[in-house]
């Protein structure tokens, strides 16, 4: 019985001694294709970014196996590189990628990578709704959220009466041509009207890039396609839109892209003022979106600031860039922690007075969507004595819109809030303080929810 174990045992560790490492296989390989050997290591580059996984929990062998997965676009969601765009030159992408992290080495880390725009199951009550992610490409989702609920509300149809009707029980049919319709609005806006650029994956690489360049595996692989028609901007979009709302695409940094190349990289240095040089920051391992972005999402110019016009710092002496006409949708913002240390940015009339009852909410470094059906609600000042609201976070564990009613007759919330030791944090959720920067003083029913935010 021992020998026959002794022998089973010689046995295995033959044919362990005979069989060729993964060293020596990745050799080989190398000698037989050095290119596509190539082509796989670049590919997996973006394996450090995937520490968003939170890896660190995991068994080492099974980090290993998380950070060699490349997130490269698959190549049902990729065009051909014959369909007529330009291809994206070496500088252009040195260009995208300062503008974007004021360097050529960093790179969109799995978290934005992953990021599309997926709607809530058609033929419910959020059939109009995208889910959005945390941080930097939740932000850009919501923007396109206000674009997706102008067009469904208040463009679809000119002749009917908005109501909450036109936003539910759509079809996935009408959720692409929502989205493309809001696509279109916000990169022709970018293009002053006059043009918009649309940045596609193709499915081979355009150019080698210089020597300071990070790859990702996907940059390296853009064409751009440019039209002076808004029509045809949004037939083109409509035609490929599963490159924008199916999983792999990275459908959200190929829109991001498409804006700054609507904008064009000139005109958004001209935006910007010595306050700000590139549109991302870095915040906790990912990349979150600088307020110039914001801006260009809104009113299509990259401004850094929030406040009306040009104004004048007083120790530099330098123009300070805000927003110079009234924007489309607007935008509130509020932060708990910074009320109690410093001050709040002050919104300017041009965002927080748009011109459609829309507001992008920027809420304790979180985005949500706040809008209206009644498009008089700016313009007539008596439909803002007692009014209806509705809200929406982007987040699965909101299963309807929350209604909100607005009066902004009623004083007791003052009264109220006097006995807060100023702090009305401590008595009030964020987003009724979010809704006070607008309407100041204003009492808010949750119609029987339970206030949350």
């Amino acid at each position: 019985m021992m020998t026959n174990l002794e022998d089973i045992l010689q046995t295995i560790k033959s044919l362990q001694q005979s069989r060729p490492s993964y060293i020596e296989l990745l050799q080989a390989e190398v000698k037989r294709n050095p290119d596509r050997a190539a082509e796989n290591l670049k590919s997996k580059e973006d394996a450090e970014e995937t520490s968003r996984l939170g890896t660190s929990s995991l068994h080492p062998t099974a980090q290993t196996l998380l950070l060699t997965v490349p997130f490269s676009v698959p190549p049902a969601l990729a065009v051909s590189a014959s369909l007529g765009g330009l291809p994206l030159s070496p500088e252009l992408a040195a260009s995208l990628r300062n503008i974007l992290f004021g360097n050529m080495f960093h790179i969109f880390n799995y978290e934005w990578k992953k990021s599309f725009f997926k709607f809530r199951e058609p033929f419910s009550d959020l059939s109009y709704a995208l889910e959005t992610e945390r941080g930097g490409a939740g932000a850009i989702q919501m923007v396109v959220q206000t674009q997706i609920i102008d067009h469904l509300l208040f463009k679809r149809s000119i002749d009917s009466e908005a109501v909450m009707e036109s936003l539910v029980d759509i079809g996935e049919h009408e959720q692409r041509g929502a989205l493309a319709a809001a696509l279109t609005s916000i990169l022709w806006r970018a293009g002053e009207e006059q043009t918009a650029t649309v940045c596609l994956v193709t499915t081979r690489r355009c150019f080698t890039p210089q020597l300071h360049y990070k790859l990702d595996s996907f940059t390296e692989r853009l064409q751009l396609f440019s039209f002076k028609k808004k029509e045809d901007v949004r037939v083109f979009i409509h035609e490929h839109i599963q490159c924008f709302r199916e999983e792999g695409s990275h459908g959200v940094i190929l829109f991001l892209y498409s804006l700054i190349f609507s904008r064009s990289l000139d005109r958004i240095w001209t935006d910007l003022d010595w306050t700000t040089t590139h549109l991302l920051q870095p915040s906790f391992g990912s990349f979150v979106c600088r307020q110039a972005l914001m801006n260009l999402l809104l009113t299509g110019r990259a401004t850094p600031h929030v406040f009306n016009g040009t104004s004048h710092d007083n120790e530099q002496d330098k123009p300070l860039h805000g927003v110079r006409t009234r924007s489309e949708v607007g935008y509130l913002l509020w932060n708990r922690e910074k009320f109690n240390h410093t001050q709040v940015p002050s919104v300017g009339s041009m965002l927080k007075t748009p011109k459609l009852p829309i507001w992008v909410c920027h809420i304790n470094g979180t985005y949500s969507v706040l809008f209206s059906t009644n498009c008089s609600l700016l313009s007539d000042w008596k439909m803002e004595h007692l009014f209806q609201l509705y809200f929406y976070n982007g987040q699965l564990s909101q299963l309807r819109t929350s209604t909100l009613t607005i009066d902004t007759h009623s004083h007791h919330w003052e009264v109220e809030n006097k006995d807060v030791q100023g702090d009305p944090e401590k008595k009030f959720p964020s987003l009724e303080m979010t809704i006070r920067t607008k309407w100041e003083g204003a009492v808010i029913d949750w119609n029987g929810m339970v206030p949350f935010f």
